[in-house]
């Protein structure tokens, strides 16, 4: 029986047989390999994601990878069979943000899939055509499926611009913090340190490209050039303004609790750091992902240590929140 987690309400959910919906204009029908699960799915389950950024009852998952099964009218039939990953922000496309590229920041109001919108976390997911992106036919669909993770750290390191000989710095050692070592290694730092609370990522770390690591209890030097932080704490977000050198560019990428004090922006003006920040990914980002996924030069295999069935999402959840050292990516397979 294909099936489909729906979270009623905070706390509460149900596996449920699924009915797939046939594409309308426009839309794809993808039958869905893996999806993916990110504190951000935690916070629906737990009830805490912030006002206006959640719908229930939801099928949760937004981070999904797959095959097209079937097209609506208006969409090229050639798309039929193609291993695929998509956007999640529902952009409207006629408003000048989204006209300027920037469909994340939408003037027309937060839609995203897995959130406000149905997500992956079922055997198919019925969305619009334009907002997928074509894989390789030989391209690992497990591997896949943390792409969007990927494609948040890809508008990070764009933001970034880190250049050939820089010294670069990477404050967090989750998946994100996985993700900015590789693709900062890409630009050819003259240096790339880690910043973690967890020694036991060091191995990690220094397979993916870092020549540095070090935990926030150790000593730390600053006169970086670039820093990415992607622990979405307070204590991060400083620690990364403060390996800095004067006049260097920081992208935050983390989401800290309301309420936690900030950069002190006269440290911000004094020195005058240049500070970007990153909520989800434009197209321009997911392309940069897709294409250097597809180069082999992006490897997320190493960060997946679960793959689980549907019928176990209340476990996956539990997993995903428990600071066990053992755990890293957690896949929910239909």
């Amino acid at each position: 029986m294909s099936s489909q987690v729906v979270v009623e309400a905070p706390g509460v959910h149900r596996v449920e047989e699924h009915t797939p919906r046939e594409p309308g204009p426009g839309e794809a029908l993808v039958r869905i390999h893996a999806a993916g699960i990110c504190g951000s799915d935690r916070e629906v389950y737990q009830g805490n994601r912030p006002e206006g950024y959640v719908r229930y009852p939801l099928t949760p998952g937004h981070e999904w990878s797959g095959t097209v099964d079937s097209v609506g009218a208006g969409v090229p039939p050639a798309l039929v069979g193609r291993k695929v990953v998509g956007e999640g922000f529902r952009n409207c496309q006629v408003c000048d943000r989204c006209h300027a590229g920037e469909t994340t920041l939408c003037t027309d109001g937060y839609e995203e899939t897995g959130f406000t919108q149905p997500g992956a976390m079922a055997a198919t997911l019925t969305l619009p055509a334009r907002l997928l992106h074509v894989l390789p036919g030989d391209a690992d669909l497990t591997a896949a499926a943390l792409l969007e993770p990927a494609a948040c750290i890809a508008a990070a390191a764009l933001k970034a611009n880190a250049r050939p000989g820089e010294r670069v710095a990477v404050v967090g050692t989750g998946t994100l913090g996985m993700f900015a070592v590789q693709f900062l290694r890409a630009s050819s730092p003259g240096e790339l340190l880690v910043v973690g609370t967890r020694r036991d990522r060091e191995a990690l770390s220094r397979q993916f490209g870092a020549t540095d690591f070090r935990t926030r209890d150790e000593p730390l030097t600053g006169g970086f050039d670039v820093v990415v932080e992607t622990a979405g704490s307070a204590d991060a977000a400083r620690t990364a303004a403060g390996l800095l050198r004067r006049g260097g560019r920081l992208v935050l990428t983390g989401i800290p609790a309301p309420g936690a004090d900030g950069l002190d922006p006269t440290d911000l003006v004094v020195r005058q750091l240049e500070v970007h920040t990153v909520f989800g990914a434009p197209p321009d980002a997911w392309s940069h992902t897709v294409r250097v996924f597809a180069a082999g030069l992006l490897d997320p295999v190493p960060l997946v240590t679960h793959e689980l069935p549907l019928t176990e999402f209340p476990g996956a959840i539990e997993l995903v929140g428990s600071g066990d050292p053992k755990v890293g990516k957690v896949l929910l397979r239909p």
